[in-house]
């Protein structure tokens, strides 16, 4: 089969199941809309499996371009709708379609009872194909449209359930705020057309290379690409969005936070690293801002007390983390990093899905416990995901976050000790999280008792999965040089040949290397025991939402108050300037119209007293006028 045939039909399937459930989802069963959908991304799955096999059976590591039509001509400018397959397409096409089909056979049985559950799974698969066209264009100008179009169905689906106003309000939030961060990629893009003209990838980056490295221009184009980054991937200051987008679906806050939506900017930096390469100061502010959006979201999770928002806020950190690698050059292990996370957070956000159907819908950790008995296998699953996440052995999170630590540790020894203690507080408070929801005593009301139940299997089964690959993940990328360092190393041929030192080949030690391994999974470990001890031992509850907290405690709890902060300088100024203008407006445009009526209708009054029927007076007008038009004509010449 020709690959470009292979590369239409990928993101082809999720559209046709879009466009049958959208159209008829008031007319399709939900039986038959939860298997279409979830069959639609079954079917990219398997052609991208049958891709990337193709592609490794060539044994060629050039990029495949696959031109499907010309698209846009501007002069010089020619941009074609085409697709580029290489390594690091292939990698982004399985992890996307593959646990995106876990997601969407979760669906089937979280969702089953909406009444719009056919135009979810039609939002799902929307959703699914504008990712696939992110991460398959050939040229910014595609990647470009997949990153609005997963920004507008990640409004869709965290305001799902429109009738609720907070919701709607979250919604927004994350449109607005992205539409910031995507302002910066469109002006990146506007300067890679106006230095280079082009937005091919491979022509971009060819031309780049002969460009110094620390180039004015490349600095402010990859600072410019960092901004929508920063947006997509939730970094400081733009990431007060994604907690909030805990308003949508549980099975929305997988497939955002998971593998799809906030790493589109981890994708777009490692897809650009030829330009990020020759940008070291650029890549110095990747990392600060990384290490900083890391220890953040990290301190914040301690004392969130909404299981979904814990998770919320471990996703920004972990993202924090891929950035740090990022900010390092290390590429691959951020690309690792990548897809550990997007089996382990996917894991942890369908078990606390399966949670919460199994409560009722109750959210808040504080009225759980002693779940482990009433849903062994969500339970063994979860701490499955909680163990990876928390970067301990043997499982995937501890081999990918090891690797990011390892090239930090070489490139700063203050990053590096930065992240491992980020690697304990994410331990703290994910085991925080499994403790208070699965162990002591259940803490909820008799009826959400009576009403505790196992999953279904449609639910089960993707969180099964996904423990697997949890656990064996790591395998991807054993220390040493493993199989995902030596597949994506053509990817960086370019940029290793225009900055040598950035690529150097290491010079660490067996022995320090190891010792960096126990010293992050030592401190991992320990605070591990620190929540058992509190949570399990000593059955501590976290306080209600009206006890008194010390200082640090309140600042924490609330979030640092950067929110109430960004309402303040931003949000409330900027509505007040808005509503002056209106009222200007107003005044201005209504005094205008409503003066031109009232002195029309004045003047009609006064000229309407010319008619008053008298036959004398209307042949004097008209020999007055008479005698007006020749004088005008005799002493005036027109």
């Amino acid at each position: 089969m020709q690959p470009e045939l292979l590369c239409a039909l990928i993101p082809l399937f999720p559209l046709i199941g879009f466009l049958i459930n959208g159209i008829g989802f008031r007319h399709v069963p939900k039986g038959l809309a939860g298997i279409l959908a979830t069959v639609a991304v079954l079917a990219s799955f398997l052609t991208s499996v049958f891709l990337f096999m193709a592609f490794l059976a060539t044994g060629s590591t050039d990029p495949l371009v696959a031109t499907l039509f010309d698209w846009i001509s501007v002069g010089d400018l020619k941009i074609n709708f085409s697709f580029q397959i290489d390594q690091l397409s292939l990698l982004m096409l399985l992890v996307v379609t593959g646990v995106g089909t876990l997601i969407h056979l979760y669906s089937i049985g979280y969702m089953k009872h909406d009444e719009g559950f056919g135009k979810f799974m039609a939002f799902l698969n929307l959703f699914i194909f504008f990712m696939l066209l992110l991460v398959m264009g050939s040229n910014y100008v595609i990647m470009f449209i997949g990153w609005e179009g997963v920004g507008l169905c990640s409004y869709l689906l965290i305001g799902f359930w429109n009738t609720n106003t907070s919701y709607n309000n979250a919604a927004r939030k994350a449109f607005v705020m992205n539409r910031i961060g995507d302002l910066g990629f469109l002006l990146g893009i506007f300067m890679l057309i106006n230095t280079f003209g082009t937005v091919e990838y491979i022509d971009v980056f060819k031309q780049a290379a002969s460009l110094e490295i620390g180039d004015s221009t490349i600095l402010l184009i990859t600072i410019l690409l960092f901004v929508g980054a920063m947006g997509k991937s939730a970094q400081i200051p733009l990431y007060t969005w994604l907690p909030d987008a805990m308003a949508g679906p549980t099975p929305v806050s997988a497939l955002i936070h998971a593998a799809t939506m906030v790493t589109a900017g981890i994708y777009m930096v490692v897809r650009s690293n030829v330009l990020y390469s020759m940008a070291p100061l650029t890549l110095e502010i990747i990392g600060g801002i990384a290490i900083a959006t890391a220890l953040l979201a990290a301190s914040i999770g301690l004392l969130q007390n909404d299981i979904k928002k814990v998770l919320a806020y471990s996703t920004v950190s972990q993202l924090g983390y891929m950035f740090l690698g990022l900010g390092a050059t290390a590429y691959t292990a951020s690309m690792f990093h990548v897809i550990t996370h997007a089996f382990f957070k996917a894991l942890l956000f369908l078990g606390a899905g399966s949670v919460i159907h199994a409560m009722s819908d109750e959210q808040d950790i504080r009225k759980m416990g002693g779940l482990r008995k009433s849903l062994p296998v969500t339970f063994i699953t979860f701490a499955i995901g909680t163990w990876a996440i928390a970067g301990l052995p043997p499982f995937a999170g501890f081999f990918s976050k090891d690797e990011i630590l390892a090239h930090v540790f070489e490139h700063n020894k203050i990053l590096w000790a930065l992240g491992v203690l980020g690697s304990g507080l994410t331990s703290f408070y994910m085991f925080r999280l499994l403790f208070l929801t699965f162990f002591g005593e259940f803490r909820g009301t008799e009826e959400q008792r009576h009403h505790l139940h196992e999953s279904p299997a449609s639910m089960t089964i993707p969180l099964i999965v996904l423990a697997i690959l949890s656990a064996l993940g790591g395998l991807l990328n054993l220390p040493g040089g493993g199989w995902l360092s030596n597949f994506m190393a053509p990817l960086f041929e370019n940029a290793r040949q225009v900055n040598p030192e950035a690529f150097a080949e290491s010079t660490m030690e067996h022995s320090t290397e190891y010792v960096l391994m126990a010293v992050s999974a030592g401190v991992a470990l320990l605070a591990l025991i620190m929540a058992y001890v509190v949570y399990v031992s000593r059955r501590a509850i976290p306080a209600p939402e009206t006890a008194e907290r010390s200082l640090p405690e309140q600042v924490i709890y609330n979030k640092y108050y950067i929110d109430e902060f960004y309402d303040t300088i931003i949000v409330r100024p900027i509505r007040g300037l808005g509503d002056s203008f209106y009222s200007f407006g107003e005044g201005l445009v209504d005094g205008v119209v409503n003066g031109i009526a009232w002195l029309v209708q004045k003047a009609s009054a006064q000229l309407r007293l010319l008619q008053n029927g008298s036959i004398g007076f209307y042949v004097l007008a008209m020999v007055v006028s008479i005698a007006a038009i020749f004088a005008l004509r005799f002493f005036v010449r027109f």
